[in-house]
């Protein structure tokens, strides 16, 4: 390539001496391989320079740094258990072998080695080296020796670099893919069926949001990406699929920020013969099982140790009209109109559209003066009817709505409520919406409808971001830190 630098031109001189040797720089596997945890248990009933040659051990992982001290060296491995300290000696691997070693090795390789168990004089767990095997020559070093990548942007167009530098990178990742795991074992224990639904549909319904829009070449029509997975589940209810979840992506073509991804993922759930009170008891279940978990994997973050002593209590319950009148000082909210909303919304640096609809200002206005203030794990509950179209109206409050949302930190995790189920009804808020909007991309979905006609049982349903899931337990600081390769602008 002619863009290398004298690092790699360096590097890649070594990967042809070692084929002139006969010796394949990128061999194809390495077998009988354990973990460099296996090897610190192994160690820990030996005393300080002591070494088990009897019991033999190979590990695999990237050289992060070589330390050369006369006729012997160290190396530190690196893998997804953490990092081993390699020990290598000239009356182990000979005169020649240990030098020809440490000319070809540089950091960033990905190396094999074979040894015994040993605990240096210092204390160190280490892998007394007999044999070494280069895996992968790195032509590219790491970058600023292991520090990491500095620019947040060139972090997630190059993911690989931030993970292979970053053990807190990797443990994060770790844990989101354990906790989706907890999840899924969650709802399957509560006898949930895991589906698949559409990414691809005629009109993309469920939540309110700008659709990506494609066109099939085939069927020479426009389709709409997905904005949410709730539709195509409540037919599943219909169906006779009473317990139901998906995990799944979603997108919405709008904004970016910190709690904002075009290209997300939603844990969506629906359970017929239930409604949002019993849907409460298994969200708290859920963050309690999450806590736990997280809590197990990150011992040493505190911020994930705060996280799972939260959840592990009951969550607050605060009402959402009381709640923002009390907040914001504003009196007899739902006696305001579409145009004093919009002007107190307006107020706090609102930026939506002058054409939102009256629920959209009423957001605003809660997203101002109320989610700031709601740091404990927190549900709000009973929202205005405007702000939710596909919840079943309250038994016992005119004007609202079944449907909970719930915070941490600030943050909305998620939002659930007691479903509609009343065709007619679903079908007079869907245009009530839509003569709102006055956008063609807010369609309401006809066949939804039809498949009310057909019944759907008395059900709850909620929708979680994953992303802002594993942002609450892990306390990363934006979307981005918990999406492996979120969308960022061409560097």
């Amino acid at each position: 390539m002619t863009d290398e630098n004298p690092l790699e031109r360096e590097r890649r001189d070594k990967v042809a001496r070692l084929r002139s040797q006969g010796k394949e720089p990128f061999p194809w596997s390495f077998p009988g391989r354990v973990s460099s945890n296996v090897v610190r248990t192994a160690t820990a009933r030996l005393r300080a320079g002591e070494e088990d040659l009897a019991h033999p051990l190979r590990v695999a992982g990237r050289v992060r740094a070589i330390r050369v001290h006369g006729r012997t060296a160290f190396a530190d491995l690196d893998d997804l258990d953490g990092s081993l300290q390699l020990f290598f000696r000239v009356d182990e691997l000979g005169e020649a072998g240990f030098h020809a070693w440490l000319a070809d090795l540089d950091p960033g390789d990905i190396l094999g080695a074979e040894g015994a168990p040993a605990v240096s004089r210092r204390g160190e767990p280490s892998l007394l080296v007999t044999s070494l095997t280069l895996l992968a020559k790195a032509i590219a070093p790491p970058p600023e020796k292991f520090h990491g990548l500095k620019d947040a942007e060139e972090r997630i167009r190059r993911r690989y670099i931030d993970l292979l530098s970053s053990p807190e990178s990797r443990n994060r990742f770790r844990l989101r893919s354990l906790l989706v795991a907890e999840t899924r074992a969650h709802l399957a224990e509560a006898n949930f069926l895991e589906v698949e639904t559409p990414v691809l549909l005629p009109i993309a319904g469920g939540a309110v949001a700008r659709p990506f829009v494609t066109r099939s070449s085939y069927l020479d029509e426009e389709l709409q990406l997905r904005i949410a997975l709730e539709l195509p589940l409540k037919r599943l209810l219909v169906g006779g699929l009473e317990r139901v979840f998906e995990i799944g992506k979603c997108f919405r073509n709008e904004d970016m920020d910190t709690v904002h991804s075009p290209e997300f993922t939603m844990l969506e759930a629906y359970w017929a013969y239930a409604d949002y009170h019993d849907m409460r008891k298994l969200i708290e279940s859920l963050y309690a099982r999450l806590g736990r978990r997280a809590a197990e994997v990150a011992p040493e973050d505190p911020q994930t140790q705060e996280a799972a002593k939260a959840f592990a209590s009951s969550f607050s319950t605060v009402d959402f009209v009381d709640e923002l009148e009390a907040r914001s000082g504003i009196k007899d909210l739902r006696s305001k109109s579409r145009k004093e909303l919009r002007d107190l919304a307006k107020a706090v640096g609102s930026t939506v559209p002058a054409e939102s609809s009256t629920g959209v200002f009423l957001d605003k206005l809660f997203e101002h003066y109320v989610e700031p203030t709601l740091s404990a794990p927190t549900f709000v509950v009973d929202h205005p009817e405007e702000t939710t179209p596909l919840a079943k109206r309250h038994r016992s409050k005119p004007g609202r709505v079944e449907r909970f949302e719930f915070y941490y930190r600030g943050l909305e995790l998620g939002n659930a409520y007691t479903e509609l189920n009343d065709p007619d009804e679903q079908e007079r808020r869907f245009r009530a919406q839509l003569s709102q909007r006055k956008v063609e991309q807010y369609a309401f979905d006809e066949d939804f409808v039809r498949a009310l006609r057909y019944g759907l049982p008395p059900c709850t349903g909620v929708g979680i971001g994953v992303d802002r899931m594993v942002m609450a337990l892990s306390g990363a600081p934006s979307i981005k830190d918990v999406i492996l390769f979120p969308q960022a602008r061409t560097g």
